[in-house]
């Protein structure tokens, strides 16, 4: 699993209605880094998402929003893949994470869903063999408690840390394109998270 990443894909729900709610933090990344390179993303109707493209770390990266439900990602990943003839591996999904504090970030190559309805839904389309990019999210503590914590804005502390969070990750991503995986790794897994 050597391939560049040439596609973030972003999870979340759809609609102003989700979009100050946990689960979204994968589209915040995404968005962010959209508006940083001005680009808006455009709706694609063949891939029931919203599409961008931009300049990052000195290559071309696509950005794409799934328009389906967290539990339907996967259709919307596969015929974008699909149409731009994308390797699983080529892809790095990103997605909250309950099992990792609030603002803490992980990469990772492959591996089970963990749970997580997106990357269950994307894993059933395409395979396990996409890359990951974990933002912690914490976890409510009892597991009754998980859809409504996951439904939810984060409180101000969490937000804040997880605007560090963001902010790191889209170092780490930066330094992965320019100097690879291994690297971007080092740099997300030793900056003090716990």
């Amino acid at each position: 699993m050597s391939a560049p990443i040439r596609a973030l894909v972003g999870l979340g729900n759809p609609g102003p209605k989700y979009a100050d709610q946990r689960h979204n933090v994968g589209f915040w990344l995404v968005d962010g880094l959209a508006r940083a390179a001005g680009e808006p993303f455009r709706e694609q109707r063949r891939f029931k998402s919203e599409l961008a493209q931009i300049e990052f770390g000195g290559e071309p990266l696509w950005l794409l929003k799934p328009g389906t439900f967290m539990n339907r990602s996967g259709d919307a990943v596969q015929p974008f893949a699909a149409f731009y003839k994308l390797a699983p591996s080529e892809l790095l999904v990103v997605h909250d994470d309950l099992d990792l504090p609030p603002g803490t970030i992980r990469l990772k190559r492959g591996g089970g869903h963990g749970g997580h309805n997106g990357l269950r839904d994307i894993t059933r389309a395409i395979g396990p063999d996409f890359a990951r990019l974990r933002i912690g999210i914490g976890h409510p503590g009892d597991k009754s408690r998980v859809l409504g914590y996951v439904l939810a804005a984060p409180t101000r502390e969490e937000a804040g840390e997880l605007a560090d969070g963001l902010a790191r990750a889209v170092a780490g991503l930066e330094l992965m394109m320019r100097e690879g995986w291994d690297k971007a790794t080092q740099y997300l897994h030793t900056r003090g998270d716990t």
